[in-house]
């Protein structure tokens, strides 16, 4: 039985891209289905699919996986690649994950999801310095330990993809993450995460509360999304 993926804007959708990604870059088959943020709470709409609420879920038969790094773990038990085969590389990488699914809030709140527009950010908070600075480290510890080109090694695996939203934050921010700017570029040249972009820039709706939340985040100096 195939799976089933729900997930939401393309633009504004960081948690649905980690699984999205993960599942397209290992070649698991799923069938594709879009429920997109249409207002500022989403809840009571998406409990009709999603026992929390929330997106993105996997469908697998009768059983319902909320929860990015849920699905992740769900898939690492029947698929192989998600994590790396290497012991050491696993061990980064599964930290990296738990640290990026757990973590990291300045950079989620300050620097909101956009896909499709560049932004000239508000002056970094302290918290969000800090955050910048451990996503520096991590990029450049995994690179410099594992090799490249990503995060943990030779292949691709979970820790990109859940570090894949970072890599748009990062440009359409223009953070400074050093030398880990070798991987943010290697994970937005590859092809399912430029078939995400080019899906997000397709996407014509906007939901009010995220485009509020962009322009807190700075001034907007390009918008590449369809008008």
């Amino acid at each position: 039985m195939t799976y089933t993926l729900i997930t939401a804007n393309r633009n504004y959708s960081s948690w649905s891209l980690r699984p999205w990604v993960l599942m397209k870059a290992l070649g698991i088959p799923f069938e594709d289905r879009l429920e997109p943020f249409t207002k500022p709470d989403n809840y009571e709409d998406f409990r009709k699919f999603s026992p929390t609420g929330q997106v993105p879920v996997l469908i697998d038969g009768a059983r319902v996986i909320a929860d990015s790094l849920g699905i992740a773990l769900y898939l690492a038990e029947r698929h192989p690649g998600v994590w790396p085969a290497d012991k050491e590389a696993r061990v980064f990488a599964q930290g990296a994950v738990a640290e990026m699914h757990g973590g990291f809030g300045h950079l989620r709140n300050d620097c909101t999801m956009n896909v499709g527009v560049r932004v000239q950010p508000k002056p970094m908070s302290e918290g969000l310095r800090r955050n910048v600075a451990r996503v520096r480290e991590i990029f450049e510890q995994g690179l410099a330990q594992f090799g490249g080109p990503w995060l943990a090694g030779a292949e691709f695996s979970a820790a990109d993809a859940f570090f894949a939203p970072v890599a748009f934050r990062i440009r359409t921010y223009g953070l400074d993450v050093g030398k880990g700017q070798a991987w943010v570029d290697h994970v937005l040249a590859h092809p399912a995460m430029l078939d995400w972009e080019a899906q997000a820039l397709a996407e014509t709706w906007r939901e009010e509360s995220h485009e509020e939340e962009l322009a807190a985040a700075g001034v907007i100096t390009a918008d590449y999304r369809k008008a």
